[in-house]
């Protein structure tokens, strides 16, 4: 149903380095450079990175965050280790989320900026 999403960063190259890493153990890689923007996919650009130069950190409170899909548990382990040592920031580790209807293990980051992002897969055993 969603095409492609895009954050804003304060520093193009600085997060892009950073989605470079964490993307890469989802399949996703850097597909598009363009003044002021970087987009990643698999086959075509499905997240954007935006340079918006005067943002500000994202607060943690702000509530907003983008979950991509992950085809393991391992990807997601991978994407957690990936995303931290580029920079981000724990905000979750990879771990099994028990809920009422559905079972998943997910792992969350928040990036240079503070944008909150996670991946998840929801296994069936």
């Amino acid at each position: 149903m969603i095409d492609h999403i895009s954050v804003g960063v304060s520093d193009l190259e600085r997060s892009a380095r950073f989605y470079e890493l964490a993307l890469a153990p989802l399949g996703l890689s850097r597909l598009v450079t363009r003044p002021g923007t970087v987009g990643f996919g698999k086959s075509y650009p499905e997240f954007w990175i935006n340079l918006r130069g005067a943002m500000s950190p994202v607060p943690p409170e702000s509530g907003c965050h983008i979950c991509l899909r992950a085809k393991s548990a391992g990807e997601v382990d991978a994407f957690h280790a990936s995303a931290l040592s580029g920079g981000g920031s724990d905000d979750g580790a990879p771990g099994l989320r028990p809920h009422d209807r559905v079972r998943y293990y997910a792992a969350f980051v928040r990036d240079p900026d503070g944008n909150r992002i996670e991946a998840v897969t929801f296994p069936q055993e």
